[in-house]
């Protein structure tokens, strides 16, 4: 390996918290364990899962031949990735599970991946299910809805849809061309609103003919199929039937309607011959990769999603080959004809993608790279945007950490601290009349959060009696009455009495810190030793930051006294149970993270909880699920 390559792999590993290692060195990292599960490896397909120390799987992968794939990662070469140094550096114990085909491996492990989320696998961030429209055909009126969920019950799916926005305004604009029902049951007994403002025909009440309604229905789905060729058609010779029969409210409908249609079509010009089809194009630098998809369907560009993970040494046929098996493996997802990738996997891993794939969508499904025309120039527009994005998250890193370190300069030299605000503790109290009474502390590095430093107390001094200059003692001789780290600059939420009581303390334990206040209903900064407060400009970059330093501080301790509160609720009602205890309630709490859950229990789910029994189950079951109005009105919902 060249020095170049060297000090690259080292500063990549590093990421993962590992130091470069040579060759001779890398070796060595084989134990016992490791050994005598290398020495019974088959010669099969299957799939494998690395554990680190604590037993956890830090990676998964597949193969179609276990022994070769597996020793591959502990042989001696100088060509292993920062990646898998790192990665082989932390196993401790390696588990195989056969298969008997190459495609049930890929099944397997992504199914592994999806379960364990492994720390060195490539994982796709953004694993939400996007929208479709629903046309549901199986009924005798069918409507037209938004859903996450692809089901084979006889209904037509269109989609998916990135922008939920613009699949609500084009659900809109149809509605108001073809007025289908939008009501989940129809009431036989009289029409609603919808009919009365013309936005629905009454398919309920009998105001309209199925072969009428199934019209409509059969209009929206030419729109959607990119068909509106042969709609403009139907509806023009609908027009001239009704204008000749002297029907010309009914014609001067169709009239509007192919007006709208004609809109429609000129805004959806078609990008491509053809069906549907997913352009998946690839941008990286050395901190980040991006993944540009273009989502065609009808030949028509629809919308589009980008994907950012973290640079890890991975090749581009790899990442792409990751990206596939993730992002295709959901249940709900669509499946395109056809995957244009900006590169293909190798010959072996892209034949048992496209039968997985086309396995899955029960047809032919298959993964290429364009070489010219508009496919190819769609791809370097997908793979431009990609680098873009990039660029963009790049510019604004760096923008935000200048913002960041420019506002804690100004608060340095507005404040008269004598060395750079590198930390920076904020303190709040939050009661409801002295019962429950919590504070927060949170955490700023030069300007930023940091959310790992963040603490909050129960506080015992002022337990049933609000008084939040006690409870700000109480909270700042917690915190540095022995400490690891002392701030450079301690934030009090409150004006002068909440600052002179903190004072009190912090001075009384030695610590020379600058101490501030900020009151919140002006906006005024109080310091130390100065009678008069300070007033900064509302563009100050120095206020916002210690106004948002103010608001994570009373949003921290918000959060923990209803936390409280909740957990207080739910004893409360435990007490009114005959046979739960100071025990049972104690565990029924750990067993159940809300008093929703609780409610939602079953008597077996009960009983399995430590120290209940069933008939203390049954006790709790029927206090849930009898006088539910009174049981609410007592715990406050």
């Amino acid at each position: 390996m060249s020095e170049g390559a060297s000090k690259t792999s080292e500063a990549i590993a590093d990421g993962f918290a590992v130091p470069s290692l040579t060759t001779e060195s890398f070796i060595m990292l084989i134990n016992d364990k490791i050994e005598k599960a290398l020495a019974v490896l088959p010669d099969k397909p299957g799939v494998y899962l690395m554990h680190d120390v604590t037993g956890r799987v830090i990676y998964v992968g597949k193969a179609k031949n276990l022994n070769n794939r597996v020793h591959s990662y502990f042989r001696e070469s100088g060509r292993h990735s920062a990646k898998v140094v790192a990665l082989t550096s932390h196993v401790e114990d390696i588990e195989t599970i056969m298969t008997d085909s190459e495609i049930e491996a890929l099944i397997l492990e992504c199914n592994l991946i999806k379960k364990y989320r492994p720390r060195y696998n490539i994982m796709l961030k953004d694993d939400k299910t996007y929208p479709y429209l629903k046309i549901s055909l199986q009924e005798d009126f069918p409507r037209m809805y938004i859903t996450r969920r692809v089901v084979k019950d006889g209904a037509k799916y269109y989609g998916p849809y990135p922008d939920v926005g613009a699949l609500r305004s084009t659900m809109k604009l149809l509605r108001s061309l073809f007025p289908v029902r939008n009501c989940r049951t129809m009431n036989p007994d009289r029409p609603c609103l919808q009919y009365h403002i013309k936005r629905c025909l009454a398919p309920c009440a009998g105001k309209v003919s199925r072969e009428e309604y199934a019209g409509l229905v059969k209009s929206i789905c030419l729109v959607l199929d990119g068909k509106t060729q042969e709609l403009r058609r139907n509806l023009k010779q609908s027009m001239q039937e009704a204008a000749e029969n002297y029907e010309f409210e009914q014609a001067a409908r169709y009239r509007d309607q192919l007006q709208a249609v004609n809109r429609l079509e000129e805004s959806q010009k078609a990008v491509l011959e053809g069906g549907d089809m997913d352009i998946v194009g690839y941008a990286a630098d050395d901190f980040n990769v991006c993944l540009q998809v273009f989502f065609v369907r009808g030949g028509k560009l629809i919308g589009r999603k980008d994907f950012m993970l973290p640079a890890e040494g991975e090749e581009e046929a790899d990442v792409i080959a990751a990206f596939i098996k993730q992002y295709y493996n959901g249940e709900d997802i669509f499946l395109p004809k056809e995957i244009l990738v900006s590169r293909l996997p190798d010959d072996d891993d892209l034949l048992v993608l496209q039968q997985w794939l086309s396995d899955k969508a029960e047809r032919k499904v298959s993964i290429s790279t364009p070489q010219r025309g508009d496919k190819a120039k769609l791809m370097q527009l997908a793979c431009e945007n990609a680098l873009k994005l990039i660029q963009e998250k790049e510019r604004k890193g760096k923008m935000q950490k200048l913002t960041d370190e420019e506002a804690a300069e100004e608060l340095q030299r507005i404040v008269g601290c004598d060395r750079p605000l590198a930390r920076m503790d904020c303190f709040d109290i939050s009661h409801n009349q002295g019962s429950e009474t919590v504070s927060s502390m949170v955490v700023f590095r030069y300007g930023s959060p940091s959310k790992k430093d963040y603490r909050h107390f129960k506080l015992q001094s002022t337990e049933g009696k609000p008084d939040d200059f006690k409870s700000m003692q109480e909270t700042v001789y917690r915190r540095y009455k022995e400490y690891e780290e002392l701030p450079d600059l301690i934030i009090i939420d409150g004006g002068k009495g909440q600052l002179s009581a903190a004072l009190k303390v912090i001075r009384g334990l030695g610590l020379d810190i600058q101490v501030i206040s900020l009151a919140e209903k002006n906006e005024e900064i109080f310091l130390e030793g100065q009678s008069e407060s300070i007033y900064l400009e509302r563009e100050s970059p120095a206020l916002h930051v210690i106004q948002h330093i103010r608001d994570e501080a009373h949003r921290f301790a918000i959060t923990y006294h209803r936390k409280r509160l909740r957990k207080k609720n739910l004893v409360s009602v435990l007490d009114n149970i005959a046979g739960i205890g100071p025990g049972r309630r104690k565990a029924l709490w750990k067993a159940f993270a809300s008093l929703e859950a609780m409610k939602a229990a079953s008597v077996e789910e009960l009983a399995a909880v430590d120290g209940m029994n069933r008939p203390a189950a049954e006790k709790v079951y029927e206090f849930f699920h009898s006088d539910i109005v009174k049981k609410n009105d007592m715990i406050g919902k």
